[in-house]
């Protein structure tokens, strides 16, 4: 669609009837007039006196935070834009649609601006007035009469775009300005896609807080991005609610989420925590160690949490003795067979072991009283209580419902043959079990190398003796790489809230990746969840991503390939080459264009290509590590690619990727992975042949 100038025809909310000669002037004067508004907010609020309306020193630093966080919020980015969408509607929104009704003007932008009177300058992206910015089109114009886009240079309004979406003679066109923000090069970490959303994606972003959601997408579907936004927008919509329960993003690894952090603040949003599950679940013991495939296999099998759960409950014993309670000159005694029906209710209510225990003393105590009453006394509370906490109710308790230490009981399974053959008959065969037992005895917790599976059982083993407690929503991205276990202990984060999954089935890069998310959601407890796809690529150039699914047949055959919506078709090279010389003047080619370069490599080759690009006087960043003007080379180990772009990635090396993984579908997998990464061109460079799935 060319970019346009176009009169318009109505302003903040009221009609316009004046001609306008210069509309990218007046624009321009709208974003100066509504900085000029964003800056008295945010000075209102540092303004603020809270001396005396604070009742103790608790509630003032309660209220300064949250003050903060209002000025942070407030903050005025001079090179992102403050708005980057118009819509001039027919009719006012909600208003008598009847002949001849004035309509109304909206600038969209990411957050809310009134002036001094309170009148709306910015109107926030996620609020419904601005809906039809993301999903009005000519064939259901939803009562837009122009919407308008604004193309910027810096922080600098350069260009604006018309669509008249009610006007039967106008045809509907590819926009050019959403074309040039979709392909403009990426320098830095990941940013928001507010003035690029497309219809799918919205639905996806605006759905609901009490469903979750299921994102299967390919490479540069824009999944990610989607779920962060859909945090934003149910922040938008539910904040007093999520700020009582929380928000979490869970994302593969540190680097990946570095790349992602500066998404949600730009948005205005500086309360959503981020976390990998390595992060979640080591809260008792320090990770050290590390399994080989087969034994991550087996513990990350869902089978596992009913193995922990028969030894937790194996504590458990029926009593054989009765308690005798003293209490002044009277004895009372609840016989054993009352006490066995006491613990066989508990057991029969299914309750956290925890919680059982912690009831057991107050059971025991009650049938006490029955008896003081029965006897003609007339206990309260206070000797229910003083029974329950009296030493033969406690020794009682103890033998009967001992309680159990998460650490220990996994350390005792995972060291002692006997104890695991107990437990784990009928769900793991012998040779599964042989796989998981520690060759060397440990001898304490701390003395232990746990691995990071080790950590997910523990996890689950706390779980059942204390319930984890749930948070609002959660966003879990990548989750294709997710054992069974771990989709274990999200679920236990959001159990009684809800979570958006992102991920890629083509990209399931372990041992143990997700066969389908229909098996994933029920992991992680969400069987009611439901599953979008995403097909249409904004990031991957065409040649790219045609040549990368050439492998989906043989990783992934089930799954539609992704059709790439650039119009530029993006630079593609595969060059055979004799040495790493010619890998790093690959890379000073891609350094000649604007933008990040990523030279992607098999982890064993990283060293090499490093001494290789130190020898040429080429300085490179670490994966996650911010991308600057000066430094703008990235050298990133395959394994740790996923989920991150680049505008020109240098890949070296194909058939070393695949065999630096344990199996070859993994390894082309890692493959696939390696060569979606790029936003403007890729150059593959190779010595050896070319893997066979890729001729």
């Amino acid at each position: 669609m060319p970019v346009t100038h176009v009169t318009p025809q109505a302003f903040g909310g009221t009609p316009l009837s004046t001609p306008v000669d210069d509309p990218l002037s007046r624009e321009r004067s709208h974003l100066a007039a509504s900085r000029t508004a964003l800056r008295a907010m945010r000075e209102d609020v540092e303004s603020l006196d809270i001396s005396d309306v604070t009742a103790n020193w608790v509630n003032a630093e309660v209220l300064a935070r949250q003050i903060e966080e209002r000025i942070k919020a407030l903050a005025d980015l001079s090179d992102t834009p403050l708005f980057f969408g118009r819509l001039d509607y027919l009719h006012a929104p909600g208003a008598d649609r009847a002949e001849g009704a004035e309509g109304e003007r909206f600038y969209i932008g990411r957050r809310h601006v009134h002036d001094a009177d309170g009148d709306p300058m910015v109107i926030d992206w996620r609020a419904p007035v601005s809906q039809p910015f993301y999903r009005a089109s000519k064939k259901d114009p939803m009562d837009v009469a122009l919407r308008r886009r604004f193309g910027y240079t810096g922080g600098d309004l350069t260009a604006y775009e018309d669509e008249h979406l009610s006007d039967p003679a106008e045809a509907a066109r590819t926009s050019r300005l959403l074309q040039q923000e979709i392909e403009r090069p990426r320098v830095g970490p990941m940013r928001d896609i507010v003035a690029t959303i497309q219809p799918e994606q919205d639905e996806i972003v605006r759905s609901g807080l009490g469903g979750t959601v299921c994102v299967q997408g390919g490479p540069g579907t824009g999944k990610t991005a989607v779920g962060l936004h859909r945090v934003a927008y149910l922040l938008y919509a539910h904040r007093e609610r999520l700020a009582r329960t929380g928000t979490l993003v869970i994302g593969p690894n540190r680097s990946f989420l570095r790349y992602i952090e500066q998404v949600l603040p730009a948005l205005g949003e500086l309360t959503v925590r981020q976390a990998t599950v390595d992060d979640l679940v080591a809260r008792d013991v320090e990770v050290r160690g590390t399994d080989d495939a087969a034994a991550a296999v087996v513990k990350g099998d869902a089978r596992m949490a009913q193995v922990l759960r028969r030894a937790v409950y194996a504590h458990v014993t029926m009593p054989t003795e009765p308690v005798v309670v003293v209490r002044g000159s009277r004895r009372w005694r609840v016989p054993a067979y009352e006490l066995e029906a006491i613990v066989r209710e508990l057991l029969e209510r299914d309750i956290r072991y925890g919680a059982a225990r912690e009831a057991l003393p107050q059971r025991v105590a009650h049938a006490v009283l029955v008896q003081m009453e029965r006897s003609g006394e007339a206990p309260d509370d206070r000797v229910q209580d003083a029974v329950a906490r009296g030493s033969a109710v406690k020794a009682a308790v103890k033998a009967v419902w001992p309680p159990v230490d998460p650490a220990k009981l996994v350390l005792r399974l995972l060291t002692d043959a006997d104890f695991l053959a107990e437990h784990a008959e009928g769900l793991l065969s012998e040779d599964e079990r042989k796989t998981i037992l520690w060759a060397k005895p440990v001898r304490s917790v701390k003395s232990a190398r746990w691995s990071p599976a080790d950590a997910v059982l523990i996890d689950e083993a706390r779980d059942i003796v204390e319930r984890t407690p749930s948070l609002g929503h959660v966003v879990l991205d990548e989750a294709q790489d997710l054992s069974p276990m771990q989709y274990r202990a999200v679920g236990r984060r959001c159990s009684t809230g809800s979570a958006t999954v992102l991920g890629d089935l083509a990209q399931g890069t372990t041992p143990w990746a997700t066969r389908s998310w229909d098996e994933a959601l029920a992991h992680l407890g969400k069987t009611d969840g439901v599953i979008e796809e995403l097909t249409a690529g904004f990031r991957v150039p065409t040649d790219v991503i045609t040549y990368a699914s050439r492998l989906l047949p043989h990783i992934a055959p089930g799954l539609t390939p992704v059709a790439s919506v650039r119009e530029n078709p993006g630079f593609f090279d595969v060059r055979r080459v004799t040495d790493t010389a010619e890998v790093v003047a690959a890379c000073e080619e891609s350094l000649r264009n604007e933008g990040s370069t990523g030279l992607i490599a098999a982890d064993a080759r990283v060293p090499a290509l490093a001494e290789a690009l130190a020898a040429a006087g080429i300085a490179h960043l670490a994966p996650g590590e911010e991308t600057t003007a000066e430094t703008r080379l990235t050298l990133v180990p395959a394994s740790l690619a996923k989920g991150l772009e680049y505008d020109y990635v240098v890949l070296d090396e194909p058939q070393a990727v695949v065999d630096g993984e344990p199996d070859e579908r993994t390894g082309l997998r890692r493959l696939y992975v390696a060569l979606t990464r790029a936003v403007s061109g890729l150059t593959v460079t190779h010595t050896a042949p070319l893997p066979p799935q890729l001729k």
